[in-house]
């Protein structure tokens, strides 16, 4: 059954919380929320059979959270509220556009313990002019037209697959919330990446699969080189997706808060 955290303007964000221990909320992606993203699922549960405490949510305008005010600050604001619901720090999984947002987290100053990034799109072309062209679109009420336009630049396959899927009404219904995927990616290429993610002081594991797309591995090399604490780790995974027991295993032992060392 649902838990929900109130965010700051008063919108019920809906989430699963599974296991016990160091907490780890998962940042979902642009088209995911829990009832439409097994994958996320299936990892929250194996992290939890791992000894952490997961919150995997849907994000406002997904599932059973509302689709109230949107926007990057929006997001940020939901993940206050959910790293309130863990105790006040968490760690922050995010998934691909919902990596950008874990990092503007961060940047903001959230109590995000540690990050873990999988396959962020941070170098993909268009930044602020991308946003207001997804926003022309969001405002004229076109759910298919802000999908296809959030869509353009990845491979033609996956557009024209989504459209002749059973889940492309899933899609469209929640278009107006990729606003907040959008402003994080373009938060993303609003300064030099030595300047925008140096001030980012938490451990962060930036993870790409075996055969990412360009616009992954140069995302990775850039948060490799500019973030103060990064890893970069290459696991099994393929078509923005991520084998589940490399995964696992990678998350289980970044996340995993190190022994204390001994003072004698």
């Amino acid at each position: 059954m649902s838990q929900y955290a109130t965010s700051a303007d008063g919108t019920r964000i809906a989430f699963d919380r599974l296991g016990d221990g160091p907490a780890v909320i998962m940042v979902a992606a642009a088209m995911q929320f829990r009832a439409f993203d097994p994958a996320t699922v299936a990892l929250s549960a194996a992290l939890a059979d791992e000894g952490f405490t997961v919150i995997n949510y849907d994000r406002r305008g997904r599932g059973e959270s509302p689709a109230t005010s949107l926007g990057l600050s929006r997001d940020l604001d939901d993940i206050r509220a959910l790293i309130d619901v863990a105790g006040g720090s968490a760690a922050l999984f995010g998934s691909s556009s919902g990596a950008a947002i874990a990092l503007a987290a961060a940047s903001a100053g959230l109590p995000a313990t540690k990050l873990a990034l999988w396959e962020a799109p941070l170098s993909r072309a268009g930044g602020a002019e991308f946003l207001a062209g997804l926003r022309v679109r969001i405002a004229a009420g076109d759910g298919d037209a802000t999908q296809a336009y959030f869509m353009k630049d990845m491979p033609p396959q996956w557009l024209e697959g989504a459209k002749n899927s059973p889940a492309w009404p899933v899609m469209t219904a929640m278009s107006a919330s990729l606003e907040g995927d959008a402003e994080a990616l373009a938060w993303a290429q609003s300064a030099p990446p030595a300047e925008l993610f140096s001030r980012i002081s938490q451990p962060t594991l930036v993870l790409v699969g075996e055969q990412p797309l360009p616009i992954f591995e140069a995302a990775a090399d850039t948060l490799g080189t500019h973030l103060p604490h990064a890893t970069v780790r290459q696991i099994a995974g393929a078509n923005h997706s991520w084998d589940q027991a490399a995964i696992v295993a990678e998350l289980a032992g970044f996340l995993r808060p190190e022994a204390p060392r001994s003072t004698t």
